[in-house]
């Protein structure tokens, strides 16, 4: 018999995230049973999305995956007591919904962030003896702290009380880089217990593009660093706007490309056009697929955040992405990402948050001849399909769940 997934997650798709349908496919394909729980999609901008509305339950199978949404509270805006309803209300009824309706599984996979989802897939086991994988993905509550979700030091201690819990008594943790292994380590979950597994890309996306480019996208006379993805304060994007200053007042035919939404977005586009920056062009988030034709038309790819030591340990999920489609990066995140580009020889390093460093950085890439960026590209894209693929990353999910299913015989 082929064993049985229970994927417990709050964020699926058609919400941006980074273990939805691709994964649960892949599975699928790997030879496993798939049942998803998870909620009416309203990520991230808190708006149930178009096409659907929040019932009881509402079941749909797309390509061999069972899906269940079950009701949550919709938001996701800045207001703490709305985001906490938002967890807790799609923790308490995929809790019902786990212990009282759900098929008997072999094996909860469960979503982290939020850490709701933890309590819910741990009390599902104590009662249904179903033995759970969590993949911890952010860590909390060092990234509240990071990036000022929650500053009252007592919240932030209930929070780390609570993770301590939910790691005593899942089964098996999963963590995206090694610098969160050392980490959880040092807080006292046994190394038996924890398994790298690095994120992969959505590569049927990206190596098919679609859509066309902006009529603002900077043309071929200029050297296009792009960045995609989420502009909050945890990326800390003033740094890049500096950095675009330095290279505009030095005739550099560099020009940054932010592509994306955020709650920063509005601030730092009214900055860029304080500093009067000819050299930063704003483009509004697309699809994943129409993603691929903006990474694909861009000379290097950026990834920044915020100098801080728990990014120090994060693997940003746009990285994966970038490596997919060949392009050389330009890393300015410090740690286990920086190590990441170094051994894959696809790309330059630069300092967090240090302007001058991106400034170099950028004026490295834009300097080296088209045949050796190429070539850059061409690496990333090696080291992804070897070591970061969704094959490869879903196999090894794969053995987990196959040697928890045998400890239970």
């Amino acid at each position: 018999m082929p064993v049985r997934v229970l994927l417990l997650t709050q964020w699926f798709d058609p919400e941006p995230t980074f273990k939805g349908i691709v994964f649960a496919r892949e599975l699928v394909r790997q030879g496993f049973e798939v049942e998803v729980v998870t909620g009416f999609p309203n990520y991230p901008g808190g708006t149930v999305y178009t096409g659907y509305r929040i019932k009881l339950l509402q079941r749909e199978v797309i390509d061999g995956v069972e899906i269940t949404r079950v009701p949550l509270y919709p938001n996701h805006d800045q207001s703490a007591i709305k985001r906490v309803l938002n967890y807790l209300s799609f923790a308490a009824s995929s809790l019902i919904y786990g212990l009282f309706f759900a098929k008997r599984a072999d094996v909860i996979y469960a979503y982290h962030p939020p850490l709701t989802v933890g309590i819910t897939a741990s009390l599902i086991r104590l009662f249904r003896r179903i033995p759970v994988v969590y993949d911890i993905q952010d860590m909390w509550p060092d990234t509240l702290r990071a990036t000022g979700m929650v500053n009252n030091p007592r919240a932030l201690n209930a929070v780390e009380a609570v993770c301590q819990w939910v790691y005593c008594r899942v089964d098996h943790l999963v963590v995206l880089s090694p610098g969160f292994k050392r980490l959880l380590v040092q807080r006292g979950v046994p190394e038996r217990k924890i398994d790298v597994i690095f994120n992969w890309a959505d590569e049927a996306a990206l190596n098919a593009p679609q859509g066309k480019l902006a009529a603002n996208f900077p043309g071929p006379e200029q050297f296009r660093i792009l960045f995609a993805g989420n502009m909050g304060k945890a990326q800390a994007l003033d740094a890049v706007l500096d950095a675009a200053a330095l290279l505009q007042a030095r005739d550099w035919r560099v020009c940054f490309v932010m592509l994306g939404g955020g709650v920063e977005v509005e601030r730092l586009k009214q900055r860029a056009a304080e500093l009067r920056l000819r050299n930063v062009v704003f483009l509004p988030p697309v699809s994943m697929a129409e993603v691929g034709t903006l990474l694909n038309a861009a000379d290097a790819l950026l990834v920044h955040l915020r100098k801080d030591p728990l990014f120090e340990i994060t693997i940003p999920s746009k990285t994966q992405a970038y490596m997919t489609v060949g392009k050389p990066l330009l890393m300015a995140v410090n740690g286990d990402a920086a190590d990441l580009v170094l051994q894959s020889g696809g790309g330059v390093v630069a300092e967090s948050e240090n302007s001058i460093s991106l400034a170099s950085a950028a004026e490295t890439l834009q300097k080296l001849t088209p045949v050796e960026r190429q070539a850059m590209g061409e690496n990333a894209q090696t080291y992804y399909r070897e070591r970061l693929a969704l094959s490869v990353g879903v196999s090894q999910f794969g053995k987990i769940f196959n040697e928890i299913k045998t400890k239970k015989k």
